[in-house]
């Protein structure tokens, strides 16, 4: 995350252990392949990725040594570019995130100087994936409203989940950055089969760009509202794993999640995040849909219980002679 210096000048961010002279390989690699980059918090499941490898590995055996250390280099080479590219990203929208807080507009040659530097080739990428992360995270929508000088401001305009109003944003401080952070936490827990390790979560944050015990400007201390607010609300489970050692401990959905979120429209926050369709994720999309035939069975069954309750009263209110008028 970028921290606001105090001298008023923000500093350019530097990779760790970033060498200058690896730049241009890593630019060249991103610009080969952008359409590939994964989300930055979110993996795909462990299926496609198994298959990933095992295609992989075949072609690799089929190499000479030499071919094979070429293409071990250049899959290095994408991974770091990936890497950086990610960061870029998480940088950018913390950046975009602190001069909004002085309500100044910002321009595409500030973001460029003080945060994408020699990446600037990738401007459209880095800012698109940018704009996806500050509207369903953190409830902003990104405007450009000066073409000729690309110039860009931020609207507060948090809907994470289409048509979804169960959730009460009161009962998350009425904040919506919070109720977005949530949704991304739920997402990761049903990505991962319905439980996600206390350390996955906090990795997920700091690929944001959030410090989990670092004060966040928009959440406050984020493992404090976690544990204190999500947890003790019970919009998530918070349990230690069997027969771990050093121990583990892990987060699933809570009960209320269950009752006020639909599994359909996570899957769904899950899928443009990613940009592809909930059905890419067959095993959560099946479950998705038995979610959803639940919910209409329960609601089905509460409106019958409603008019067998109105029929009722009515006939009570027809042989005691009551009427209202």
């Amino acid at each position: 995350m970028l921290q606001k210096p105090e001298s008023g000048a923000l500093p350019i961010p530097q990779a760790e252990g970033e060498k200058d002279g690896d730049r241009d390989g890593e630019t060249q690699a991103l610009t080969a392949s952008q359409n590939e980059v994964p989300s930055p918090f979110l993996q795909e499941s462990p299926k496609e990725d198994l298959g990933a490898r095992k295609e992989e590995g075949a072609t690799e055996s089929a190499l000479t040594p030499k071919g094979s250390r070429t293409l071990a280099a250049k899959a290095l080479a994408r991974r770091r570019a990936y890497r950086r590219l990610d960061r870029t990203v998480a940088e950018l929208v913390q950046f975009l995130l602190v001069k909004d807080k002085k309500k100044s507009p910002i321009t595409r040659s500030e973001m460029v100087k003080y945060v994408i530097g020699d990446l600037k080739d990738l401007f459209p990428e880095i800012i698109a994936r940018a704009a996806e992360h500050l509207r369903y995270v953190f409830g902003f929508e990104l405007k450009q409203f000066g073409r000729k000088h690309h110039t860009y401001i931020l609207v507060n305009k948090f809907k994470p989940l289409e048509e979804e109003e169960e959730v009460e944003e009161e009962d998350l401080g009425g904040d919506g950055p919070r109720l977005g952070l949530l949704i991304m936490i739920l997402g990761l827990i049903y990505m991962k089969g319905n439980s996600a390790r206390e350390t996955q979560v906090w990795e997920m944050l700091r690929r944001l760009g959030v410090r989990p015990s670092k004060y966040h400007f928009l959440f406050g201390y984020p493992k404090r509202l976690i544990m204190e607010d999500f947890v003790q609300q019970r919009y998530l489970n918070y349990r230690q794993v069997p027969h771990t050692n050093p121990p583990e401990c892990e987060f699933s959905w809570g009960p209320r999640s269950n009752l006020e979120i639909s599994k359909m429209k996570v899957l769904g926050f899950v899928a443009k995040l990613h940009k592809k369709e909930p059905q890419h994720w067959p095993v959560q999309y099946r479950e998705a849909l038995a979610d959803e035939a639940d919910r209409a069975r329960a609601k089905a069954r509460a409106e019958a219980s409603m008019r067998a309750r109105a029929r009722a009263r009515a006939r009570a209110t027809d042989r005691a002679g009551i009427y209202p008028w």
